[in-house]
């Protein structure tokens, strides 16, 4: 998996807080994944440096969308802003009730776009139409591409924000979102020096972490992050 273009960051420590914390003592070298990572030297260094990261999916699917949307062409430090007030105002974690009778002006005031809450309301209607199941356990059995298939059908979810779903709402293992500017600014940092790479190239690097690229993009967002 990879491309999508309608993000430019989504933080590596998100507000929802899914992905799992860095730092601490080295990787477990007995654990697949960071075998497999290990085999690239460069990436070996990241993870010692980082320690464990995980890919560990949101307690709420529908909460971890919202995160995405509201992420969509920020900064790290605005988007973290915007997203705070956004649950201060829908009332708690971000639930499809809660988007729908939200006020719009609140939300407006709060940092997002028109735009914007349009997308979430769509995302919330989308979470409550009975003939769509988005959650962990319709979709464990559906491709990565299916998947991003269904969510792209919701106007404001693009390839970038079903990606970013795919990592942190259902914890897939082998997703490389280079629609996020972080992973691609990351890998170009690591490993060309800062210097730009086609994304052809970025995937041929990245070949090397299969099948456990969210891991490695985990890692390289840390860096970037660092």
């Amino acid at each position: 998996m990879d491309d999508g273009v309608d993000g430019t960051i989504d933080p590596a420590a998100d507000a929802d807080g899914p992905a799992a914390k860095s730092g601490g003592p080295a990787a477990d070298v007995d654990d697949p994944v960071i075998e497999v990572l290990r085999e690239d030297p460069t990436m070996a260094t990241l993870v010692d440096r980082h320690g464990p990261l995980d890919v560990a999916p949101a307690d709420d699917e529908f909460a971890r969308l919202c995160t995405s949307i509201v992420n969509q062409q920020l900064s790290t430090a605005s988007a973290a802003a915007i997203h705070e007030r956004f649950v201060e105002v829908v009332g708690g974690d971000p639930t499809p009730e809660r988007v729908l009778a939200a006020d719009e002006a609140a939300l407006r005031e709060a940092g997002l776009s028109g735009t914007k809450v349009d997308y979430l309301r769509n995302a919330a209607a989308a979470f409550r139409d009975d003939e769509r199941d988005l959650t962990r356990e319709e979709l464990a059995g559906v491709s990565d591409e299916a998947v991003v298939d269904r969510l792209t059908e919701i106007t404001g979810v693009g390839e970038w924000t079903a990606r970013m779903y795919l990592v942190f709402a259902l914890g897939r293992e082998d997703v490389l979102p280079l629609g996020d500017l972080a992973v691609r600014k990351g890998i170009e940092l690591v490993y060309n020096g800062g210097e730009s790479l086609s994304r052809a190239e970025m995937r041929e690097i990245a070949e090397a972490w299969r099948p456990y690229r969210s891991y490695g993009t985990r890692y390289i967002w840390a860096e970037y992050e660092s």
